[in-house]
């Protein structure tokens, strides 16, 4: 006998996502087929196998374990070793093991599968219209799960009893749905009910399912209970029922998401290339950022003045049957009020959502925490995450190396918040502002969850500097050895760990606000480093901000001061500006005292501020309804045919080794310059984008690094973010994008983990 016909016996650890995709029942067929014994199990870190017979079938075994994997199956790691074979015949699925550490990734809620679509759709199928179809290729996961091992007791599905014909498929490892978790039908599993506006049920089953369908028709506002959470609904063509959900939510301007029911409607909606295509129809399913269709129904006041539409197909059997009942694409927006987590249980949402809902669409599968709609784009040939949470979270982060186990708070706005266990970082779903109780309740029972569910006993909490965030007093209140993470290197620091670049690079971490270590309020940031450590390099000429966070609010506070900065107290005289024009005497002469003296007007960098100032200059945006709305108005009015730029020079700062500044009021005078001439707004928008873009490129050769990251807020801008790509290649730089996590605040806490154990490996 040959040593490859020899009877040889070989274990196999595999890590990444692979509990919950159909990787044991793949591993069965596999062996079966090649006629090897052996078993396999789940344990706290991913899969274990062990197989048996012919050394060259087990060799191929391992070859195609890896090759021919599920689809939505992700291997971080797979070892092999070879062990003295035992002669046991048959292959065998064994019971789940929760011995060691808890590392193995939870699987994100994903998109219904085809297959399972096209039983929900056939009379014939036992699972006609039944609204919670799913198999080991789709349905809940993260939303459900209580506890790992990721096994159906261990999950929102334990209190539904398992009919004979679900246990048969679920025992069968030649089925789709062996050991499918959430595995469901009419006789045995979740149904649902519909509630009036007083939370009384008046339908259950497919009949509630007709009545939602019939009051969305008449324009009426239905609660939707979905995977992860409410929708508040509408009908997306309806101005007067859009009009209603906007003035009951409140959310006067803000965007809102519209859902289609299948491709081919999404496509009579918006203009989409076959990388968004592929991104709507994924099995994470996201809201696309898409630019608009000229003959789009969706009424135009779902996204005014935007020449892109949020839009998402039905990723649930339940949205499947109700976008197919209507037969019109539905505003699908969170059921919550202005910046909260989204309600998730029914009793919350007839008290949270009163006055708001005409009606409830509900089901009894217990919701075990909440999960958003994630929302992406298309940028530079890829998509991108804009918003991480359904289908995304809490996939990991994976690094090349060992972490220690870090607790990262994240940022204030956007917030989320991130777990380092081995070389993974796992970041949360996104949770919202921490303004509100609401918020704070949802982002510590976050935390909570994410420290149970993997038994982690963090060494450090990784938090932002800002003393008075939520997320810093919490963090200092835990006990635990505190590591402050400055807001920009923390962008930085993402940027580099998103693309699994070590540095160092320039960072450009561009935003809103964030706390600087001089003590002012940095945004317009060029640092020079990597996650251990950066150097502010460059910066934006600072300006006053009159009113702090109410300048964020009102774009014509910015706009006044940059204003005075050029001229003094001649700012208030210019009547020909809009902005000081908007301004009542008595409000000019607060706003004057606050300049003057310094009070109530903190020194600021930042760029989101800048281009606030400018929309308001340019007549665009006086008072905005939402965060980011001047900057969006500026961007979506650009001529995108016009290149030139305006001034905007980099200067040597006052001293040989302070930091260059980005002088920006040359730029400024241009533009009042073309606002006298009446020189139309997209003219003026496109050269202030190009001439950002350039000063960018400018500071980049300055520094000499070949590796550019560009991070914060201000990178969710399209044009802002193309022009800024172009100018750096042509300049012969390698540009870092976010690609797993957003460039916003949502990506900082992966930021945070990476300077925290950059920071402690170094004083080791």
């Amino acid at each position: 006998m040959t040593e490859i016909d020899s009877p040889a016996r070989m274990r196999i650890e595999v890590r990444g996502s692979v509990q919950g995709v159909g990787f044991r029942p793949f591993a069965y067929r596999l062996a079966d087929e090649l006629r090897l014994s052996g078993w396999i199990v789940n344990d706290n870190r991913g899969v274990a196998i062990e197989v048996e017979g012919e050394r060259a079938r087990v060799e191929e075994f391992a070859l195609r374990l890896a090759r021919e994997k599920p689809a939505i199956a992700t291997i971080a790691a797979m070892t092999t070793a070879w062990c003295p074979p035992t002669g046991i015949p048959g292959f065998e699925i064994r019971k789940s093991q929760e011995t060691g550490a808890k590392t193995v990734p939870i699987l994100p809620d994903l998109a219904t599968c085809p297959a399972c679509l096209c039983e929900v759709l056939d009379p014939a199928d036992r699972r006609h219209r039944y609204p919670f179809a799913n198999c080991t290729h789709c349905g809940p996961r993260f939303s459900i799960v209580r506890a790992l091992p990721y096994d159906r007791p261990n999950t929102t599905m334990a209190r539904f009893a398992m009919c004979p014909a679900c246990r048969r498929e679920y025992e069968d490892p030649r089925d789709r749905r062996f050991h499918a978790q959430p595995i469901a039908c009419a006789v045995c599993g979740p149904s649902l009910s519909y509630l009036d506006a007083s939370g009384k049920e008046t339908a259950r089953r497919d009949e509630a399912l007709a009545e939602a369908v019939a009051r969305l028709t008449r324009g009426e506002v239905i609660a939707v209970k979905g995977i992860g959470g409410f929708h508040l609904m509408v009908d997306a063509r309806s101005g007067e029922a859009v009009a209603k959900l906007r003035t009951r939510k409140p959310r006067r301007e803000k965007p809102l998401a519209v859902m289609a029911a299948d491709l081919r409607q999404a496509r009579e909606l918006c203009v989409l290339n076959a990388q968004e295509e592929a991104a709507l129809a994924s099995p994470e399913a996201p809201i696309l950022l898409a630019r608009r269709g000229d003959r789009c129904a969706v009424h135009p006041t779902v996204a005014p003045s935007n020449p892109y539409l949020g839009v998402m197909l039905a990723y649930t059997p339940l949205h499947h049957l109700l976008l197919r009942g209507c037969g019109f694409p539905l505003v699908a927006t969170s059921g919550n009020l202005a910046e909260e987590p989204i309600c998730t249980s029914e009793d919350e949402a007839v008290r949270r959502l009163a006055g708001i809902a005409d009606g409830y669409l509900i089901h009894d599968r217990p919701i075990a925490r909440h999960v958003d709609d994630s929302i992406v784009w298309f940028l530079d040939g890829d998509v991108r995450v804009l918003r991480r949470a359904r289908g995304f979270a809490p996939r990991p982060v994976s690094c090349g190396h060992e972490l220690p186990s870090i607790l990262a708070v994240g940022a204030h706005l956007k917030n989320a918040v991130a777990l380092s266990a081995g070389r993974d970082v796992f970041v949360s779903q996104h949770i919202g502002d921490m303004e509100a109780v609401e918020s704070t309740l949802a982002f510590e029972r976050v935390i909570d969850d994410f420290l149970r569910l993997y038994e982690a006993r963090p060494v450090a909490i990784a938090h932002d500097l800002h003393p008075d965030y939520f997320t810093t007093r919490w963090a200092r209140g835990q006990g635990l050895p505190l590591i402050g993470v400055q807001h920009h290197h923390a962008h930085l620091a993402s940027c580099l760990a998103d693309n699994d670049v070590a540095g160092p690079a320039l960072g450009v971490t561009w935003d809103g606000t964030g706390l600087g270590l001089d003590g002012s309020v940095w945004g317009g940031e060029f640092l020079k480093g990597e996650a251990s450590s950066s150097e502010r390099v460059a910066h934006l000429r600072t300006f006053r901000l009159p009113g702090g966070d109410a300048a964020v609010r009102e774009p014509r506070r910015s706009a006044v001061s940059l204003l005075w900065e050029l001229f003094g107290d001649g700012a208030f005289e210019r009547e020909d500006l809009e902005p000081v024009r908007s301004l009542s005497s008595a409000d000019r002469r607060v706003l004057a005292v606050m300049l003057d003296r310094g009070v109530s007007a903190p020194v600021t960098s930042s760029a989101g501020r800048l281009f606030d100032g400018v929309a308001s200059l340019t007549g665009l945006t006086q008072v905005s309804a939402f965060e980011g709305q001047a900057a969006m108005a500026l961007e979506f009015v650009a001529d995108e045919s016009v290149r030139d730029a305006y001034p905007l020079p980099v200067t040597r700062g006052a001293t040989d080794d302070a930091p260059l500044v980005v002088d920006w009021r040359p730029l400024v005078l241009a533009v009042l310059d073309d606002v006298a001439r009446k020189t139309p707004a997209p003219s003026i928008s496109a050269r202030f984008h190009q001439a950002l873009a350039e000063a960018i490129a400018a500071v980049a050769r300055e520094i000499g690094l070949e590796h550019v990251a560009l991070s914060g807020g201000c990178f969710q801008n399209r044009l802002l973010t193309a022009r800024t790509v172009a100018a750096l290649r042509s300049a012969g730089h390698h540009v870092l994008l976010h690609r797993r996590v957003p460039p916003g605040d949502g990506g900082i806490a992966l930021g945070q983990i990476a300077a925290a154990a950059a920071r402690l490996k170094t004083e080791l």
